[in-house]
């Protein structure tokens, strides 16, 4: 049974960093596209980051680009989502997703699992 874990999130004023992790069971993250996604009131689930098998390709939406990072520790089976210079605007709940295939890394239905989420709140 595959289980996707994420811990990190909390409040933080705009131009703070928080580090998002996410803990996977029942998958290899070094052998799956691991991404992030998040959803605010009201709209639809987006894109934030993707990393893939190899460490080396790694993909951001626009709005993350330059301030978000994702990475992996093989040996802890765990991703993460660096995000430094937050704004007001990133306010949502954080979502890790996997997947075992590639079927794109961009959209929600690329992705097979999901974690619960966890809240990210960043005052102005």
């Amino acid at each position: 049974q595959v289980q996707l874990v994420e811990s990190g999130g909390g409040l933080v004023q705009a131009g703070g960093s928080l580090r998002l992790s996410c803990a996977a069971s029942g998958l290899t993250v070094s052998a799956s596209i691991m991404g992030w996604f998040r959803q605010a009131p009201g709209t639809e689930r987006e894109f934030v980051a993707a990393i893939s098998w190899s460490d080396q390709n790694t993909y951001y939406s626009d709005s993350a680009k330059g301030r978000f990072t994702i990475s992996r520790d093989n040996a802890k089976n765990t991703v993460y989502l660096q995000m430094n210079n937050l704004k007001p605007e990133d306010t949502a709940v954080y979502y890790c997703a996997a997947s075992r295939g590639y079927r794109g890394y961009f959209s929600p239905n690329s992705y097979d699992y999901w974690g619960q989420g966890t809240q990210v709140t960043v005052s102005s």
